[in-house]
């Protein structure tokens, strides 16, 4: 099997082109044990969550085969999977959840305990990592997906199947940002028909909050991004105004007088999320989606909580049930309602990756597919 893997991380502002951090390999192609499936590969994704992790934001074991947001079709069925058969096409979830942890019991299964630990240790739900270097050394898995490949190993838990009539390249973006957020302003907010919405951040996740505010029948959705070059896009998934950080005051009080009832904050700054408490009215709400550096500190006034009523909520995967939310959004996606193509900027072959995060660090694109 051929799949890119991370050796060693390299600093956020080097040219990925030429450092090539992600070495796409040939590998011993593993078979599934018991609870898990072998999926062929067909379309993967670049995640801002993935070059946080080539250049170290985010802390992973290394080696690890990276990407965690794709679609195959499931080649091989492990022993006790009943419910999955060869052929059937999935949708790869980075949080498979274990069903009997305190969160899942609570029904929260992207809060999954033993998904977290084993995400953390690059290990797989039902068993230790399976890829090996052509030196035999142990490589981790990502997220429990490793997607950037053209065949991976994943627990029974990661996947969602779906119609056949899904094209590929819609359905790829549909295990991470599109879940995000969705999930953010559909469970974690619930936006109501007639609120406001700000969403800060304009990459999949915050765009893909952009088309759910709208489905939701939110009056007014600004959408906050530096970059210019994606303002009209949001216009397109349905913001009602979209500016730079430096119009978000202006636009928010136009739209909204002295706040938005929900911020949603897609860019992983504790800055952002501190400026988007400043832009909620009382009693408002702001969803952290978007992942900080793990050194990251949120300093804010105090009395806005209790003072003014307002709320910061973490939005993990959106909260989201896959096994439920993913069919129910593409219900969304069939009706016309959530134009997910919109996100797509192009497709390249896996060959490519390392130019691909260049391209994602720089703005250039919001969702680049591969293809092994």
């Amino acid at each position: 099997m051929k799949a890119a893997v991370l050796y060693s991380t390299v600093p956020s502002g080097t040219s990925y082109t030429e450092a090539r951090p992600l070495r796409v390999e040939e590998l011993d192609r593993p078979e599934p044990r018991a609870g898990e499936l072998g999926i062929t590969i067909t379309y993967s994704s670049l995640c801002h969550s993935d070059l946080s992790v080539v250049d170290g934001s985010r802390v992973r074991p290394l080696p690890m085969a990276l990407g965690h947001e794709a679609v195959g079709r499931v080649a091989a069925v492990g022993e006790g999977v009943t419910d999955v058969s060869p052929g059937d096409h999935v949708v790869l979830v980075f949080v498979p959840s274990c069903g009997d942890c305190r969160a899942c019991r609570a029904g929260r299964p992207a809060l999954c305990h033993r998904a977290a630990e084993v995400n953390g240790s690059g290990d797989l739900l039902h068993g230790e990592a399976l890829l090996r270097t052509p030196a035999g050394e142990r490589i981790n898995h990502h997220l429990g997906v490793s997607a950037f490949a053209d065949y991976a190993v994943v627990a029974r838990e990661s996947v969602v199947v779906i119609d056949d009539d899904v094209p590929g390249t819609v359905a790829a973006m549909f295990g991470c940002a599109v879940l995000t957020g969705m999930g953010a302003v559909l469970n974690t907010a619930a936006v109501q028909p007639g609120q406001s919405v700000a969403v800060f951040g304009l990459g999949a996740v915050g765009l893909s909050a952009v088309m759910a505010a709208a489905l939701a029948g939110a009056s007014s959705v600004i959408a906050i991004d530096p970059n210019a070059g994606k303002h009209g896009l949001a216009l397109k998934c349905g913001a009602t105004a979209a500016g730079t950080p430096d119009e978000a005051s202006r636009l928010i009080a136009d739209a909204a007088g002295d706040g938005v009832d929900t911020a949603i904050e897609a860019v992983g700054s504790a800055r952002v999320i501190a400026s988007c408490l400043g832009h909620v009215t009382r009693g408002g709400a702001v969803v952290s989606v978007g992942l900080p550096h793990p050194t990251a500190e949120l300093t804010v006034p105090a009395l806005q909580f209790a003072g003014a009523g307002k709320r910061l909520l973490g939005s993990y995967m959106g909260d989201a049930v896959p096994g439920r939310d993913i069919p129910l959004y593409l219900g969304y996606w069939r009706e016309g309602r959530l134009p997910v193509e919109l996100l797509h900027t192009d497709t390249r072959p896996l060959g490519e990756i390392n130019e691909g995060l260049d391209a994602l660090a720089a703005g250039q694109v919001v969702r680049r597919l591969f293809q092994a």
